[in-house]
């Protein structure tokens, strides 16, 4: 549970630190002395935004730290060593900084933490409820999200709806199979006779480049024997051919060897050049002996190019495509033929729609039997806060495909008096009815739940009287079994607490800036306080000796 908040140059507090107790807390004040800048403060440290507005005048910063005692929160222990976020054993510490910049930091247990951090450890500490949440009810969203948290399926319904989106990402790939397979049937018979003609031209890869050097070569075929011709002529067959020159040369320096033997290397040098120049005579005789002088050749050779460039052009590709072209087709005639990927997606999906329908099956069974319990809970509070004789209920319509949230429709639905039907709740209960209900499903709801801290900001908006007394009754039982703290403005609440804070606003005479203070009261500032509740701005003696007597019959309640 939340032990102390400090919070320093917060909007219109300078420095304050609050020690929290178990049991049920109210908070008063005059309208405007800030009550909810307490809620507001600690909403920071949960993660919730914040900016430089909020940072108190005259200041560069803000901050505002909370700490909780964890002992009974096994789970948010896990989670912080998880995330080595861990610090003194059996408590965590929560920071957050506003700068006049507007950075912000957060902290958790002295540890730099992100907002998403301070929002998943607020979940597990702190359950703020908004005046406004009567409003919010409303919502079908609410409405489900309300009843899920009643059953404690929450996780439960976030599994469901992972397999719903599953299920339909799978339907979607499924659904463009066949597509793509009706696209394709719709031009089987393009597929095959295109198939069939580029199959007939017979091009494979690497055909191309060849066909070009055939050509190259019998284009030039006259040029490249003249050339043949005079190489052998210069290097062998010629009176002054230059194997004729080298062997001449060589003999002459051979004789001269037994006078300078240092004319051994260039001899060396002349006799491999010798054995290089006659080993290119024979490789140019080879060559002119495979010349191709059938000008029938080149005509062949000058057809399959044409036809290939034709085959090329009428598909709009470089004639190197061709064979890939032709590999496409076969490949989406086999796709075709065999009905591609349809059969493993249609079995995927109904394995998937299988999982989700069981997943959502089980979520409904535990919705039915909770929306039965929380009619009656809501239906028997009802009665105590003058609505005696309406009813509560909670249908559930059955979805045959289902969506994401489940198998169902949830709707609440309020007869707010005996003898009126059903009707949604939007349309059958009035504001000052509706905030009742509301209240009656927080606290109903909040009995369930697991966390541990419970903060009402003026849910009790709407309400008065003896319905009063009955809200003060229902948020104390709470308290006896977590720790509650209401912002009241009804008197009849304020007297139902176990401890009572009272805001004050005030003007600092030095700086004339406005600043707001938290008074823990005794027992004759509870009485002094109330009797403002319920007197205004002339406080008579009659008025204090109601309010006295309205705590001593809170007192004799509780005992």
């Amino acid at each position: 549970m939340l032990k102390l908040l400090n919070i320093r140059n917060f909007v219109i507090v300078e420095q304050m630190e609050l020690e929290f107790l178990s049991g049920f807390t109210v908070l008063t004040g005059e309208t405007g002395a800030g009550k909810s800048i307490l809620i507001d403060a600690l909403s920071l440290t949960l993660g919730e935004r914040g900016d430089a507005s909020q940072i108190c005048q005259g200041h560069d910063r803000a901050e505002i730290s909370a700490l909780f005692d964890i002992t009974a929160s096994p789970e948010l222990a896990a989670w912080l060593t998880e995330y080595d976020l861990q610090g003194d054993p059996g408590v965590c510490l929560m920071r957050r900084v506003l700068d006049a910049n507007g950075r912000s930091r957060a902290f958790i247990n002295g540890h730099t933490a992100t907002l998403q951090q301070l929002r998943t450890a607020g979940e597990y500490l702190v359950s703020i409820h908004s005046q406004h949440a009567h409003q919010a009810l409303l919502q079908k969203d609410a409405q489900r999200d309300l009843l899920d948290a009643f059953a404690g399926c929450r996780t439960h319904a976030l599994t469901v709806k992972t397999a719903y989106q599953d299920w339909q990402a799978i339907q979607r790939q499924r659904i463009a199979c066949e597509q793509q397979l009706s696209e394709f049937r719709e031009k089987h018979e393009q597929l095959e006779w295109q198939q069939r003609e580029l199959s007939e031209l017979n091009f494979i890869a690497g055909e191309w480049d060849a066909l070009q050097a055939d050509h190259n070569r019998l284009s030039h075929l006259a040029s490249l024997l003249e050339a043949t011709e005079a190489g052998i002529n210069q290097l062998s067959e010629h009176e002054t051919a230059a194997l004729s020159q080298i062997n001449t040369v060589k003999s002459q320096l051979q004789n001269m060897l037994a006078y300078d033997h240092q004319l051994k290397a260039v001899v060396d040098l002349l006799e491999s050049a010798q054995i290089q120049v006659q080993e290119s005579v024979y490789e140019l005789r080879h060559y002119r002996q495979q010349l191709d002088l059938d000008p029938q050749y080149l005509q062949e050779v000058e057809q399959r190019i044409t036809a290939i460039h034709g085959m090329a052009r009428k598909y709009r590709v470089t004639p190197d495509e061709l064979p890939d072209l032709l590999e496409k087709l076969n490949t989406q005639i086999v796709a075709l033929d065999s009905g591609g990927n349809l059969e493993k997606y249609v079995e995927q999906e109904n394995a998937a729609q299988e999982k989700y329908r069981k997943l959502a099956e089980k979520l409904r069974a535990k919705r039915l039997k909770s929306a039965k319990e929380l009619a009656r809970a809501v239906t028997d509070s009802m009665q105590t806060i003058a609505m005696e004789g309406g009813e509560f209920s909670v249908t559930l319509d059955f979805l045959e495909q289902g969506n994401a949230h489940g198998l169902e429709q949830i709707e609440f639905q309020v007869a707010a008096h005996r003898g009126l039907p059903l009707r949604p709740l939007a349309k059958a209960a009035s504001g000052g009815e509706l905030s009742r209900i509301s209240l009656a499903i927080q606290v109903i709801t909040s009995q369930t739940g697991t966390v541990p801290t419970l903060i009402f900001d003026e849910v009790d908006v709407g309400i008065g009287g003896h319905v009063a007394e009955i809200v003060g009754q229902l948020l104390r039982h709470l308290g006896s079994a977590r720790q509650v703290m209401c912002i009241t403005h009804l008197p009849q609440v304020a007297a139902t607490g176990n401890h009572h804070w009272q805001v004050v606003k005030s003007m600092q005479s030095d700086s004339q800036q406005i600043l707001s203070r938290i008074t823990v009261l005794n027992e004759q500032g509870r009485v002094d306080e109330i009797a403002r509740m319920l007197g205004g701005v002339k406080i008579t003696e009659a008025t204090r000796k109601h309010a006295a007597e309205m705590l001593h019959l809170s007192k004799f309640e509780k005992n």
